[in-house]
């Protein structure tokens, strides 16, 4: 079902990476003029772009979820569903707990300092995905390393139903980490309420969460005027297996990232190509008894392949790697440690073959907020890194003042710029 290269590898990376590309999309213009109302006139092209794309607006007094609304969606909830929410909920945040940044004072000199303050960026809108399909997921694994940081105030957007409703799954999701502002809108339209704010809703400084062309290219737009995470692409899968990996693993979880989207990717590299035949046939077979075929269908056939390299030729796996820059990595090989030190560029790593993407999409800790289309080679996965920012400290006594003063002044001189070297020489 997949291709099958065992040459002009880098071409056909290439290819898979145009994909994509955000460049001059017909899309765009459409995007600009809803980001450019919105911010003109707030609430009145709000309401005409979410009745036009979403729902009828005149159904609901507010955008704003009401509370109670919040609570029935809880209270439709198994406590099954509950029990697993809460047991991801406990593994993603003592994940994060383990990353941040602190502030810090040094002493330089004799009685001078130089140090970082951090501080959590205070106003964060996280947006959900909801079209074809709901992602309660999504609102963990954006939410809690927000919650982490020590975001101050937590707003929440996600497209609705034909009704206006926002998914059960979703609000109770909101309800377990005690998110109380949801607005039930998506697309380009939320995007820019969010960055703009309206007569009803108070602009943010920062906006996480991933979602379709219309949100990216809309993020995309309004970045300056507010934070972004990252521009989140297709999804994206490379497996890195020997003749020894089990090719039913193999195939599901190539289907697995199938199913995302028609545009999804999943690339097989081994040294085998018996395996790149039974991973084929299990393909097929595993294929016919999952629904979103045509989706999975145009994925594979379009947008995936399998490498064939030399026999355990490592380096060559690695650097195919590394030019790929997947979102999501897993490593199934005898030589996997030597592997990973080789690897310098994928959003998340899962190493041997029971360590299934699919684990790190839910439950085990580490983001699923990755970066997609080759972006892992200047990107990281969404974390509480992404939710704080730093201002230097610099406290110069006067002691300590003539030698990096005078210094500062040449410097200046250098540069051409005499008043920069006179605010320098004027204390000395």
């Amino acid at each position: 079902m997949i291709p099958i290269f065992s040459s002009d590898f880098d071409a056909a990376i290439k290819n898979i990476h145009k994909r994509t590309s955000y460049q001059n999309r017909p899309e765009a213009e459409l995007v600009r003029s809803i980001v450019k109302d919105i911010a003109q006139t707030g609430n009145e092209a709000l309401l005409k772009y979410v009745s036009q794309f979403e729902y009828p607006t005149h159904l609901f007094s507010d955008l704003r979820v009401d509370p109670i609304e919040v609570d029935l969606a809880h209270g439709r909830m198994t406590p099954e569903f509950l029990r697993i929410v809460r047991q991801a909920i406990s593994n993603i945040r003592a994940y994060h707990e383990k990353t941040g940044l602190k502030s810090w004072v040094d002493p330089i000199y004799t009685r001078s300092t130089l140090g970082m303050k951090v501080v959590p960026i205070r106003r964060v809108g996280v947006y959900v995905p909801g079209g074809s399909a709901a992602y309660p997921s999504s609102v963990l694994m954006n939410v809690i390393p927000a919650q982490v940081a020590g975001v101050e105030e937590i707003v929440l957007v996600s497209p609705s139903n034909a009704q206006g409703h926002v998914n059960d799954a979703v609000l109770a999701c909101c309800k377990e980490l005690g998110i109380t502002e949801i607005y039930r809108m998506g697309g380009a339209q939320g995007v820019a309420a969010l960055a703009f704010g309206t007569e009803d809703l108070d602009p943010v400084d920062k906006i996480v969460g991933p979602g379709n062309l219309w949100v990216t290219l809309a993020k995309k737009e309004v970045f300056g005027i507010v934070g972004i995470d990252k521009l989140a692409g297709p999804s994206d899968v490379c497996i890195v297996a020997d003749h020894g990996a089990n090719p039913d693993f193999i195939a599901a979880d190539m289907l697995a990232q199938a199913e995302h989207d028609a545009l999804a990717s999943a690339i097989l590299i081994t040294d085998s190509m018996e395996t790149v035949m039974q991973v084929n046939r299990s393909l097929k077979q595993q294929f016919n008894d999952l629904p979103r075929q045509e989706i999975m269908r145009e994925a594979l056939i379009n947008n995936s392949a399998a490498f064939v390299v030399n026999l355990d030729d490592l380096d060559e796996m690695a650097r195919l790697v590394n030019l790929i820059a997947p979102e999501h990595l897993e490593i199934m090989h005898d030589h996997d440690q030597d592997l990973v030190t080789k690897i310098r560029n994928a959003g998340a790593i899962f190493i041997g073959e029971y360590s299934a993407e699919v684990l790190g999409d839910y439950m085990l800790g580490p983001n699923h907020v990755l970066p997609t289309g080759g972006t892992a080679r200047f990107s990281s996965p969404l974390s509480v890194l992404d939710f704080v920012k730093t201002s230097s400290l610099i406290s110069l006594n006067r002691v300590d003042y003539p030698e990096i003063g005078n210094d500062t002044a040449t410097f200046a001189d250098f540069e051409g710029l005499p008043a920069h070297a006179n605010a320098a020489r004027v204390r000395l």
